[in-house]
């Protein structure tokens, strides 16, 4: 039979479909209780798209649209299964994982983040990964401390 009658994908459909894994950090993979329920929530979305895409009759277009959802099923299994929940500081004297600091920033406003972990770090809504420059340098400090941060020195305000 000629490869006209057939639904064989071309190579470039198949590079289509094979995308590369999404890179994975070499920190521990930290997580709060609200964290693990983010990794947990993006799994299930991502088995949900893949699920939806096998509904597609074209066997090339199915696999195009199966490519994300297969990338992000196995790099959401792999957060949730290694995973390490950190419960949220029982005091508030030194900054910890899953600590809210206030500080301050060389005569800007005072700047507020919750210490969370690579998955959920989200600078526009209020948290940084534990792995960013700033969080090490205030992890450990108390209120009133002053850390350096490249050129810039921070002074912590509060933590909550």
């Amino acid at each position: 039979m000629s490869v006209a009658f057939t639904k064989e994908e071309s190579s470039e459909t198949a590079a289509e479909t094979m995308l590369p894994d999404r890179p994975v950090s070499e920190h521990p993979n930290l997580v709060t209780l609200s964290g693990l329920k983010k990794l947990q929530a993006e799994l299930d979305s991502a088995r949900a798209a893949y699920e939806a895409a096998n509904s597609v009759e074209d066997v090339n277009e199915r696999r195009r649209q199966q490519a994300a959802p297969v990338r992000d099923v196995r790099y959401y299994a792999e957060r949730v299964r290694s995973a390490e929940l950190i419960a949220d500081p029982e005091t508030h004297e030194a900054v910890g994982f899953g600590s809210t600091v206030t500080y301050t920033r060389d005569e800007r406003p005072a700047q507020t983040y919750r210490i969370v972990g690579e998955d959920e770090a989200d600078p526009k809504t209020g948290s940084i990964s534990f792995a960013s420059p700033v969080a090490r340098a205030l992890m450990g400090k108390a209120v009133g401390d002053v850390v350096e941060v490249g050129e810039q020195d921070l002074e912590i305000i509060s933590i909550a």
